[in-house]
C-alpha cells in the first residue's frame, strides 16, 4: 500500500505509515469497519464516510465494543475469626505485622489453587476462581483452597484461627 502522504511503500493491510505515520485506511465512524483510503462510503454499513472520519484510524469511541461474556465463578471470602479483639488487644505494628503475614499467606494458598485475590478489606480476603481463567474444577479448588487456608492459618499464632465461605450461583459451600 503506497502512503498518500509520503509515497512510502507499505505493507499490505497496514493502517498506518511505517515512514511518517500517516492512517493509510479510512475509518467509518458509524461502525468502526476500516476502508480503504479515499473511499466515500463505509463498506460494511453504507454511512458517508467525510472529513476527519476518512482519514483517522478508529478510536475506542468508534470501534465496535467486545462482545460481553457471562461466566461462571466462584468466591471464596476468609477472614480472622475474633480479629477485633486481637487487634484492640495488641500494638498496631503487631497487628499490621500479623495481617501483612496472613495477606501473604492467603496469596499463597489461593494461588497455589489457581484462584485470583480480588481484594483484601480490613481482616478480609476475597478470591475468584473461573475468572480470568476458568476450569471445570473451580468449585472443587475453591472449596479446597478453603479449607488449606483455614488449616494454615493458625501458625500465625496461637489463638488466630480463620473462617472462610466459598459460593458459587446456586451452590452454597
Amino acid at each position: 500500500m503506497i502512503c498518500p502522504s509520503c509515497s512510502a511503500e507499505n505493507t499490505p493491510g497496514a493502517k498506518f505509515c511505517n515512514e511518517c505515520g500517516t492512517p493509510l485506511a479510512a475509518a467509518c465512524a458509524n461502525c468502526g469497519a476500516v476502508n480503504k483510503p479515499g473511499a466515500k462510503f463505509c463498506n460494511e454499513c453504507g454511512t458517508t464516510l467525510t472529513g476527519a472520519a476518512t482519514t483517522a484510524p478508529p478510536t475506542v469511541a468508534t470501534a465496535k465494543a467486545p462482545v460481553a461474556e457471562r461466566r461462571v465463578v466462584t468466591v471464596l471470602f476468609a477472614d480472622i475469626v475474633g480479629f477485633t479483639p486481637f487487634a484492640e488487644e495488641r500494638d498496631a505494628e503487631e497487628v499490621r505485622e500479623t495481617l501483612s503475614r496472613y495477606f501473604e499467606l492467603c496469596a499463597d494458598v489461593i494461588g497455589r489453587y489457581g484462584g485470583t485475590v480480588e481484594k483484601y478489606i480490613g481482616d478480609a480476603v476475597m478470591a475468584v476462581w473461573g475468572a480470568p481463567t476458568a476450569h471445570e474444577d473451580d468449585a472443587e479448588r475453591a472449596v479446597r483452597a478453603a479449607l488449606d487456608l483455614v488449616d494454615s492459618v493458625p501458625a500465625l499464632g496461637p489463638k488466630i484461627r480463620a473462617r472462610a465461605r466459598s459460593r458459587q450461583p446456586g451452590i452454597t459451600f
